[in-house]
C-alpha cells in the first residue's frame, strides 16, 4: 500500500504540483489548503506523513504543526518554506516538525527526506502489534495484554477501519444494540477500558476521540494473527 501523505499548502498550484510529483514517486498524496481543516485531517489518523507550508495565508504552518503535536499527532511532518534563515527553521523544528525543506527544491531531495523520516518512524516500531482472536490478546515484542471478548471485538472493529472514524452510534449498533438495556454510553466505557489496558505500553497506535465524528485508531494498525 502506498504511503498516504497530506499536503497542507494554501497555494493550489504548488499543492497540485506536489500531489502530482509525489504520486510519481509512489505516494498517495492529497492536498488541503486550510489550516483548520488540515489539523482536523491530521487528527483523523488517516495519513502516514504530512508536508506543511510555513505560510498558510493568514495562518501559520508552524502553529498548525504545534497544535497537531499537542493533539497527539505523531506522524512525520516536513515543513516547506522560501524562508531559509536559521530562526525560521528553528521555529518549525521546535514546533515539532521532523525536517525543514527550503524552496526551491528537487523532488528527489524531498522524497529522500521523506524516506529518512519514514525509516526513523519505522525503527521506533519495527514490527506492528499482533491480535489473536483465539487467545483474545494483543502483543508487541515481549508485551502481551489479554482482553475480554467485548474489548477484543471493539478493538477489532476499530482496526477494521483504521484511520477512519467510526461513530459512537455505529459501534453501539454493531456490538451492543441486541442487548436491549444498554445505551450508547457503554461505548465510552469500553473505550476507557481499552485505553487503560493499552495505555501503559506502546503498541504503536492509540484510540483517538474525534469531535462529532466518533473514534479512530491512529498509528500503526495491529495485524490479526488468526480468525
Amino acid at each position: 500500500m502506498a504511503p498516504r501523505l497530506l499536503i497542507i499548502d494554501d497555494d493550489p498550484k504548488i499543492a497540485s504540483a506536489l500531489v502530482r510529483g509525489l504520486s510519481l514517486h509512489g505516494y498517495d498524496a492529497e492536498a488541503e489548503n486550510r489550516a483548520d481543516m488540515g489539523l482536523e485531517r491530521l487528527q483523523s489518523g488517516a495519513y502516514s506523513g504530512a508536508i506543511v507550508d510555513v505560510m498558510l495565508g493568514e495562518d501559520s504552518g508552524v502553529d498548525l504543526v504545534r497544535a497537531a503535536r499537542a493533539a497527539g499527532v505523531s506522524i512525520p511532518i516536513l515543513m516547506l518554506s522560501a524562508l531559509s534563515d536559521v530562526d525560521h527553521r528553528a521555529a518549525g523544528l521546535e514546533a515539532g516538525a521532523d525536517d525543514y525543506v527550503v524552496k526551491p527544491f528537487s523532488f528527489d531531495e524531498l522524497v529522500a527526506r521523506l524516506q529518512v523520516q519514514e525509516q526513523r518512524a519505522q525503527s521506533q516500531h519495527p514490527d506492528p502489534a499482533r491480535m489473536s482472536l483465539r487467545a483474545r490478546t494483543i502483543t508487541i515484542r515481549e508485551t502481551r495484554v489479554t482482553l475480554t471478548e467485548r474489548e477484543y471485538d471493539l478493538l477489532a472493529l476499530l482496526n477494521s477501519k483504521a484511520g477512519t472514524p467510526i461513530s459512537r452510534g455505529e459501534l453501539f449498533d454493531t456490538l451492543w444494540s441486541q442487548e436491549g438495556s444498554s445505551n450508547e454510553n457503554v461505548v465510552d466505557v469500553y473505550i476507557g477500558y481499552l485505553r487503560k489496558k493499552l495505555g501503559a505500553d506502546d503498541f504503536g497506535f492509540e484510540i483517538k476521540t474525534l469531535r462529532n465524528q466518533g473514534f479512530c485508531l491512529q498509528g500503526r494498525a495491529p495485524l490479526p494473527e488468526d480468525g
